[in-house]
This record gives structure tokens, sequence and C-alpha cells, in this order.
């Protein structure tokens, strides 16, 4: 029997400790121990991006980073993609675009698309592209969420 950690952390703007096996990541204590069920487990070994997080402004996926990786850092979940007055863009063009079906993909390709307009806000077509290709859809066929990123992008 392993001992629990505890990590402070800040998620979405809000300062979080929890308790975490040394082994478990940062997916499990989201969505089992925090009840933050918007980043979707899909491959769970980096693969397919349903995951993405920003911590401390990286793009990360979550199944691959121990939730005790986590002391002092500030973690951007899709929960804390919108604001209080409403959907972030990026959220209100996947609607408008229709750039999501089943939605297992969507927080992580959501999150990933933020991480890359925060560094690029006017990226090209083969950049949005190539950002968001650790990002694995089955529904799509990609072109909504291009587009729907460009959108935001353009605007």
């Amino acid at each position: 029997m392993s001992k629990k950690i505890q990590v402070s952390t800040t998620i979405n703007g809000e300062p979080t400790d929890f308790l975490c096996e040394p082994n478990q990541s940062l997916l499990e204590v989201l969505r089992d121990g925090l009840n933050m069920t918007g980043s979707k487990e899909g491959c769970n070994n980096g693969n397919c991006g349903a995951c993405s997080v920003l911590m401390d402004g990286r793009l990360v996926n979550s199944c691959l980073v121990l939730g005790a990786e986590c002391e002092g850092a500030a973690i951007t979940t899709i929960e804390g993609i919108a604001t209080k007055d409403g959907l972030h863009p990026l959220q209100q063009k996947f609607l408008e675009h229709a750039a999501l079906q089943c939605g297992i993909c969507t927080p992580g390709f959501i999150v990933a698309a933020k991480a890359l307009l925060d560094k690029n806000p006017h990226p090209t077509e083969h950049e949005v592209r190539y950002w968001l290709a650790g990002n694995l859809c089955r529904c799509t066929g990609y072109d909504k969420i291009i587009r729907a990123v460009l959108d935001v992008a353009g605007a």
C-alpha cells in the first residue's frame, strides 16, 4: 500500500489541494478525485489527445502526467475555458461549424486549439493542422474542426 501525496495546485484559476497515489495520473485525479469529467480518457497512452489540458500554459496529455507532478502548477482544463460571460470563441465556433459529433475528442481539440491560438493568434491552415495532429477524431473528418479554429483566428 502506497502513501498518498498531498498536492497543492491551481486548477482553472482556483487554488486546489488533492491527495493522490504516487502512480496516479492527472487525468485520474481530475476525473475520479475532483469530479472534473470534461477531459476524456481515450487511449490512456498519450496518442489521442482526448485528455489534453494546459499545465503552466503548455499543452500536455493528462494521462501521461502524474498528479504528483502538478505541485505548484497552474492547470487549465476544458471546464476552465469558458468564462462567466459565456462560451470561449473556440467553443462557440465548434458549435457553429458543427465541428463535433460524439464529443469524446472535442475537449482535447478545444484545449489544444486554445494553446495554439495563445501562442500564435493567426496561424495558417497548415499550422493548425500540424498543431492539432496529436488529437484524433473518428467522427468528423477534421475539416470542420480546422475551419472552426481558423474562423476564431480570423476574428
